[in-house]
């Protein structure tokens, strides 16, 4: 096989995998559905007339609960896995993450006081979002104030400021009532996608679109922006402008996700790395490389959390159980950067 058709294969390949993996994830869960069914049920939302003898509870639970659960898993796995890549770019550090700037700890502080305060989930998302953007934006106006390197600097700024909200999030969950509130805040830390629903899939598609959209759109600039300021100025780029507009589209995809499903690390870390090894370096072809892998990665994690045990298992705990030995596996492999 030539490398042309190996590339083209490759291509077909990633664009047809995720669909698969997504339908075969409708069968799963805890009422047994037959493809038949699912397709019958999918079907009878453009033909009323179809699935007349489906039970109720089937439909409902294939449409209103597993359905957006498993668009949700795909989008919060290409979000967190296109932030990883393009921050891996942007900073020239293969060992940074979709996190690094502390967007995960500012969200999970604001998650955990609106559990602390016990207002409705919605007040929750909304606080996580909100402090979740905060966080970036100390770290982004803190870092202006020192003189050196711009993507160093900023790097070990929102390494401070995610420190600084991590801080208070033990501080709340130090606090919290142990017999409600508690379980309510580590179950949200550790990831999950349990309590999806249409709303929480109406709440992040549109702002995740528009921000993988956008990276999707500028990703030739963040192979520029990853040889560095000067050869981008050379090249009469503006290195300032396009790094913020990357972790603005990266900020606004990131703490959606963690909104909608909680913290699930690793995927911006590995992902990345696994899509190298698969297109190469080249972001043109990585990031949309990192959408499918990374939306199928969660998809089939999300699968195993909900049938591995009778108790739904968070996904934060199998996410970091499977992505530490892959990891430690693409090192050896040599992954390319």
């Amino acid at each position: 096989m030539t490398d042309g058709h190996s590339k083209k294969f490759v291509t077909i390949a990633l664009i047809i995998a995720p669909f698969i993996v997504f339908i075969l994830s409708l069968f799963i869960g805890k009422f047994r559905a037959s493809p038949s069914d699912v397709i019958t049920v999918l079907a009878s939302k453009i033909m009323p007339s179809l699935g007349q003898d489906i039970s109720q509870t089937l439909r409902t639970a294939i449409l209103n609960v597993r359905l957006p659960r498993i668009i949700l898993a795909f989008l919060v796995g290409a979000s967190l896995s296109i932030s990883g890549a393009s921050y891996q770019g942007l900073f020239r550090n293969p060992l940074v993450s979709s996190h690094i700037l502390g967007v995960a700890s500012g969200a999970s502080f604001g998650a955990a006081l609106g559990i602390y305060m016990g207002v409705s989930m919605v007040i929750v998302q909304l606080l996580a979002f909100v402090f979740g953007l905060t966080a970036v934006g100390i770290a982004v106006m803190v870092s202006r104030f020192y003189k050196s390197s711009a993507a160093l600097t900023l790097v070990l700024v929102g390494f401070i400021t995610g420190s600084f909200f991590s801080s208070l999030v033990s501080f709340i969950t130090y606090t919290a009532d142990p017999n409600q509130k508690l379980p309510a805040i580590v179950f949200w830390l550790m990831g999950s996608l349990s309590s999806s629903s249409t709303k929480d899939l109406t709440f992040a598609i549109i702002p995740i679109a528009a921000g993988i959209g956008a990276l999707i759109l500028i990703r030739w600039r963040i192979n520029i922006l990853s040889l560095g300021d000067e050869d981008a100025k050379a090249m009469g780029l503006d290195p300032g402008k396009w790094r913020i507009t990357v972790i603005v589209c990266c900020t606004l995809i990131t703490s959606v996700s963690v909104c909608v499903s909680g913290v699930i690390g690793w995927i911006g870390l590995v992902i990345p790395h696994f899509g190298r090894m698969i297109v190469g370096p080249n972001h043109k072809a990585l990031l949309p490389a990192c959408i499918s892998i990374g939306g199928i990665y969660l998809m089939l994690i999300d699968n195993l959390a909900r049938t591995i045990t009778s108790a739904e298992v968070p996904l934060g705990i199998l996410t970091g159980i499977i992505g530490a030995p892959i990891f430690a596996y693409l090192l050896t492999k040599g992954a390319r950067w």
